[in-house]
């Protein structure tokens, strides 16, 4: 029961054509020709068991904790609250997953964005406002502070990640030239990942290479191997040699 605010009227419309719509065997007959054309096949985990779900569980569980660690106690309004979570979405959708081609010219990247929008996620670079006293800040540019801090914590914590450094037990794989990597560089912008293509490998006296110039855009530069992060998604490797 409710009064006959415009509002309230047209919700009831749009759901009275919306059930015309599912009630409609031309609808029913549409969708289903759409989803076996492209072998659209849904499927479930078992109820109340997030532990199916390992992968999408992962990225929710390091959202949370960066979450809190960013925004804390404070009670940001609704609109401040959407924002963060809409550009938070677009940071962890775009992180670099696979090269798109073994073209060494190309340095784009596929990423979860290329899934949900067919292209890398974007945004405008705003000024570095970390270091500004919150209550200096304007509403907008606190919610840009907010980001751009969860930013600078998930973006270390995702590249250090790929970067696992623990006691040498087994010999690993050299990095091989034409690999796509991602550069630890600092102070980048939201979004803003720095990737290169290694161009030549400087091997030790051991055989181990520690050092490799890497290509991007701008130029060639050479670059210790703990700066460098290969992609956590490769193809280009043998399988006995990503087990070694």
């Amino acid at each position: 029961m409710c009064d006959n605010a415009k509002n309230f009227v047209g919700a009831k419309r749009e759901l009275d054509e919306l059930a015309r719509l599912f009630d409609s065997q031309q609808f029913k007959e549409a969708v289903l020709r759409h989803t076996t054309e492209d072998r659209i096949e849904l499927r479930f985990i078992p109820a109340r068991s997030p532990n199916f779900g390992g992968l999408w569980e992962s990225a929710v569980k390091s959202f949370k904790i960066l979450f809190k660690r960013t925004i804390g106690t404070r009670s940001p309004v609704y609109d401040q609250m959407q924002t963060v979570l809409a550009q938070t979405e677009a940071i962890l959708n775009s992180r670099p997953l696979t090269p798109t081609s073994n073209d060494p010219d190309d340095f784009e990247a596929l990423t979860p964005g290329h899934f949900l929008v067919q292209r890398p996620l974007t945004a405008i670079p705003e000024p570095n406002l970390c270091a500004i006293p919150e209550n200096r800040l304007s509403a907008w540019q606190m919610v840009q502070a907010y980001t751009q801090k969860l930013w600078k914590k998930w973006s270390e914590q995702y590249l250090s990640n790929l970067h696992n450094r623990t006691k040498w037990t087994r010999q690993r794989y050299n990095i091989a030239i034409g690999t796509m990597v991602v550069l630890k560089e600092e102070n980048l912008p939201p979004l803003k990942w720095q990737l290169a293509r290694v161009t030549e490998v400087h091997p030790g006296s051991d055989g181990n290479i520690r050092v490799a110039t890497v290509r991007t855009k701008d130029g060639s530069y050479r670059r210790a191997i703990s700066k460098i992060c290969v992609l956590p998604i490769r193809d280009n490797l043998p399988m006995s040699e990503e087990e070694n």
